[in-house]
């Protein structure tokens, strides 16, 4: 088995009395989308906002491709290709599709900002750029700019722009929030496949996405894992039966 690209161990964080990350220890293993799912207030976000940098773990550690990346900020853990959508766009609202996207591959390049009008002429920039709106599900949208975009073609946009970093791992955040049913299922369509280029650490609220997309899922409620498995697995928990799915067990 392939070692994981992420992992987390034994990770606490707590806001005065609140212990919102109570000993979580997961990972993130290539291929592969790990859903994490709990209900509100569980301390999904805080625990996302540790993986990402903005906060710190009162104890635990944080390892990316085997380095512990606990005293590096946001900026560093993305250059390292750790991607975080969804919460934090970095997305310019004037700017077309495609001008984002070549901002993105711009950036990943580590070459200094170059006006766009110019820039334009760079197939060196174009053609990457294209390439990841098409995988994102946006062909044919490269000229529309950004604030006209429907709301789950904004998602799809962030997707584009995330792929043209080169990550080594997505932190997914609510991706299919506001949209409707066609649009989840679309972006769903779209996630199945982004796991090939890398895997997923997801955090979603829409059952039906998750059971459909995640190959391992971990319940997180009150601030601790109370189970990790298969989609079988945690339907066939009694505990998350009660704790989160609201079933008698």
């Amino acid at each position: 088995m392939a070692e994981p690209i992420l992992v987390l161990k034994n990770l606490v964080r707590s806001f005065g009395a609140l212990t919102a990350t109570d000993d979580v220890s997961l990972d993130l293993r290539p291929g592969e989308i790990h859903a994490l799912i709990g209900p509100n207030g569980a301390g999904k976000s805080t625990l996302i906002k540790q993986i990402a940098g903005e906060l710190r773990p009162d104890s635990g550690s944080i390892l990316f491709e085997g380095q512990s990346i606990n005293a590096l900020d946001p900026a560093e853990r993305a250059r390292l290709g750790l991607a975080r959508s969804f919460q934090v766009s970095s997305v310019v609202p004037d700017f077309t599709v495609l001008e984002n996207t070549m901002l993105a591959v711009q950036g990943a390049s580590g070459s200094t900002f170059r006006f766009l009008k110019p820039a334009l002429s760079d197939r060196d920039l174009t053609e990457p750029a294209a390439f990841h709106i098409r995988q994102a599900g946006l062909a044919g949208r490269e000229t529309v700019p950004a604030a006209a975009l429907a709301h789950g073609e904004r998602r799809r946009l962030e997707i584009a722009m995330a792929l043209a970093m080169r990550p080594r791992a997505f932190l997914l955040d609510e991706p299919m929030a506001g949209m409707g049913v066609e649009g989840a299922r679309d972006l769903t369509a779209i996630l199945a496949a982004l796991k090939a280029e890398a895997p997923i650490l997801l955090v979603e609220h829409d059952m039906d996405a998750v059971f459909a997309l995640a190959d391992r899922i971990s319940v997180l409620v009150y601030g601790r894992i109370i189970a990790t498995g298969t989609v079988d697995d945690i339907r066939a928990s009694e505990e998350v039966r009660r704790s989160y799915l609201g079933e008698e067990a």
